[in-house]
């Protein structure tokens, strides 16, 4: 039987950077890597409002990226 294994967790926040020329939305993101990861969903959506309050820009979305290690 299989296992999956936690190897890492990333942190991902994608900002609204409003519309280009063009009239389509802009989007960037910055991802944070070394995630705790025991941390649950309200600890890192804390940590994103945190961090989101320091930028101009609103946060359109949060991510958490986890790598699994899978073996036998």
């Amino acid at each position: 039987m299989a296992n999956a294994v936690l190897k890492a967790s990333r942190l991902r926040l994608i900002f609204d950077y409003g519309f280009d020329e063009d009239n389509k939305p802009v989007y960037k993101s910055k991802t944070y890597n070394n995630i705790r990861q025991e941390a649950d969903a309200d600890q890192l959506y804390q940590a994103a409002q945190a961090i989101g309050s320091l930028k101009a820009e609103a946060i359109w979305e949060i991510e958490r990226n986890d790598t699994l290690n899978i073996d036998e």
